[in-house]
């Protein structure tokens, strides 16, 4: 045994007992300095005394060359915690994040308590298109639809939210996380109907929704919606059919007309808003209502035309005309295209084109055959309006409640905005009959006050600023604009009536324009949120055209 070990022992060993690398017997390898081998981008040894670069060189390290010091080289997937002021208006804060990208949003701040499974994600997304949806049928416009439906989802905790509205579909999709799938939905808005009342109860709703001192769960808020879209119009038919012709005989007395004038265009806009109550029970298209609903009156004035009478027509015509211009549409859509929704924008004043295209064929039909009757109206008799100041500030203000109730407004709002529609048309006629200015430029003016005072007023009470400002541009409408052109039409003095609906349209224009731009100077006069965190974020590229 002890022969055999010691023969093991002198047996060679293997190749894989060693290395080709490992040093031969009786050289002991050399012991290195460091452990590690140095780096060549470690400083060489005696450059510590090397003095530093001056500022300024291209040589010297940036200020941000410290990793400790340097800013972080990513975004949070929450955003960074910005913070906006809570006593300001919603409309303001989710407006402001809105107009944020959004890996700089601010970090939600939960209004409204949740199970430790989470908010109930796809019952958020719904109840925020269900309010999306009344606010763009409403007649809202998209920028504060939009800002309605993030505040909804943030305040039930989806704050990586993305709502995008148009004319006629509503989507929002919530991205949970960076790894997680996206979930959208969408909505389509397939019926509108004025009724600012409803508005204001579903504003009241997200700024309770939205409210940090509330506390109103998905359900609450289910419930709160539903009774808003079963309550009824405030004022019944009969009552909006009477308020009809009080506008109509309201604008006749503001062109100069008088007694007489004032029966008759009310009666015939009464039968025209008939009409079209008949039209919209049978299914037909709204395009057509407005051809039936402009018949009346021009029928009732040809008529006072061909009896001979002293009365003066065309203020009937032109004061039923004021009862079926669409100024709250081309409001809106003048809103949406300023604000950068530009294909919404598109769509409502396309909107706008079909309903003003079919007020001019209903009054043209109606022309045309009093003209082959023998009617002889006189042009320039449209144009020479008698200056009745007290007069015409009175039948200005009853034009501006009677619109506030054809809006469906609340009673309450009846009477503010009565007074903004008499403040403006005091403007205009201070402007444009005393100062000699011309119409467009004082129409623009004195809609520029009617934006101005409706969204402070709106501010005031947290609410809508359409119940302010709608019925108040009522006087300024371009009615007898567009029937002089109409009557040159008639007549085929073609290019002449084109001029005159061209002068019309500039004034539609001017009045959109004044009422965005009051409001939006309103806006010097509020706190804005965020002002301190903003002051290095201008406004939106997008909306400078480049």
């Amino acid at each position: 045994m002890a022969e055999a070990d010691g023969a093991e022992d002198r047996k060679p060993q293997s190749d894989e007992a060693h290395s080709a690398f490992a040093a031969p017997p009786g050289m002991e390898p050399e012991v290195p300095e460091e452990d590690q081998p140095t780096s060549e981008f470690v400083r060489p040894a005696g450059a510590e005394t090397v003095q530093p670069e001056p500022e300024g060189s291209a040589f010297a390290p940036p200020a941000t060359y410290s990793g400790r010091l340097s800013p972080p080289a990513y975004t949070p997937g929450q955003g960074f915690p910005v913070s906006l002021m809570k006593e300001s208006p919603w409309q303001d804060r989710m407006r402001t994040m809105l107009r944020m990208p959004v890996d700089v949003r601010p970090v939600p701040e939960a209004v409204h308590k949740h199970s430790e499974t989470g908010p109930a994600v796809g019952r958020v997304l719904d109840l925020t298109l269900r309010i999306g949806e009344l606010l763009l049928a409403g007649g809202e416009g998209a920028e504060d639809v939009e800002a309605a439906m993030f505040a909804v989802a943030r305040s039930y905790g989806l704050d990586r939210c993305e709502p995008t509205v148009t004319f006629t579909l509503l989507s929002i999709t919530h991205q949970p996380s960076l790894v997680d799938d996206p979930v959208s939905a969408s909505r389509t808005v397939r019926r509108r109907g004025t009724d600012y009342t409803r508005l204001a109860a579903v504003y009241q709703l997200v700024d309770d929704i939205s409210a940090h001192e509330i506390e109103l769960s998905l359900e609450e808020a289910y419930r709160r919606l539903a009774e808003i879209r079963r309550n009824r119009h405030p004022y019944p038919s009969w009552v909006l059919t009477a308020a009809a012709g009080l506008l109509a005989g309201a604008a006749s007395t503001l062109v100069g007309g008088g007694v007489v004038v004032f029966f008759a265009a009310a009666i015939g806009a009464m039968l025209g808003d008939r009409l079209a109550w008949l039209c919209a029970g049978r299914g037909l298209p709204e395009f057509y209502q407005f051809v039936v609903a402009a018949m009346p009156p021009a029928a009732i004035g040809v008529a006072l035309k061909l009896a001979e009478t002293d009365v003066r027509a065309s203020a009937v015509i032109t004061g039923g005309l004021f009862a079926l211009l669409p100024g709250r549409a081309l409001v809106a859509a003048v809103q949406d295209g300023l604000t950068g929704f530009y294909i919404t924008a598109s769509a409502r004043l396309l909107e706008v084109m079909y309903l003003f295209i079919g007020i001019i064929m209903g009054v043209l039909v109606v022309l045309y055959l009093g003209l082959q009757l023998g009617a002889a109206p006189k042009p320039e008799e449209v144009l020479q309006i008698t200056q009745r100041p007290l007069i015409q500030i009175a039948a200005s203000m009853v034009l501006v409640f009677t619109f506030a109730i054809l809006l469906q407004q609340e009673r309450s709002t009846v009477g503010i905005v009565t007074l903004n529609g008499g403040v403006a048309w005091v403007t205009f006629g201070a402007l444009h009959y005393a100062g000699g200015i011309p119409p467009v430029p004082s129409t623009a003016i004195a809609a520029g006050l009617v934006g101005l005072f409706g969204q402070l007023f709106s501010r005031y009470r947290f609410a809508s600023a359409l119940p302010y400002t709608t019925a108040a541009i009522g006087p300024l409408l371009p009615g007898s604009a567009t029937y002089y052109g109409l009557l040159l039409i008639a007549e085929n003095r073609l290019n002449e009536g084109l001029g005159s609906l061209v002068n019309a349209a500039a004034i539609a224009l001017a009045i959109a324009i004044g009422v965005n731009l009051g409001s939006e100077t309103s806006r010097l006069f509020m706190r804005i949120p965020g002002a301190a965190s903003a002051a290095k974020r201008r406004a939106a590229k997008r909306t400078r055209g480049f």
